[in-house]
């Protein structure tokens, strides 16, 4: 084997070392967030959208859906707008998303989505 084929395939194998341990890096360090971020959206979903559709000065109320032990942080947006409750989220957080309708206004509702970032 030529010297210069061999140190390609070590950089190689470098490199995809290299990406391995990057991609495990940004993974949630603990597994129950990422499983508890799609039962948070739905009861969160379930107590924002009560009328069926959601309000976004309710938005502060409906992280009191979120379980214990763990920081919630929910996320509306529609019509180019942003709402936010909560703290601010690692980037290791657990997400989820739906869509939802939203009420800008009395009798103005839009097409929106609504997301959720768990972490402990």
């Amino acid at each position: 084997m030529e010297p210069t084929a061999a140190l390609v395939a070590v950089f190689a194998v470098a490199v995809g070392l290299t990406l391995y341990a990057g991609a495990l890096d940004s993974l949630p360090a603990d597994e129950s967030s990422r499983r508890v971020a799609e039962p948070t959206l739905s009861r969160i979903h379930e107590n924002l959208t009560e009328t069926g559709v959601a309000d976004p000065t309710d938005l502060n109320d409906s992280l009191a859906a979120g379980p214990a032990g763990y920081q919630v942080a929910v996320t509306l947006a529609a019509d180019g707008e942003r709402w936010r409750a909560g703290p601010a989220a690692p980037p290791t957080a657990a997400t989820a998303a739906r869509p939802v309708s939203v009420r800008l206004a009395p009798g103005v509702v839009v097409s929106g989505r609504l997301r959720v970032e768990v972490w402990t």
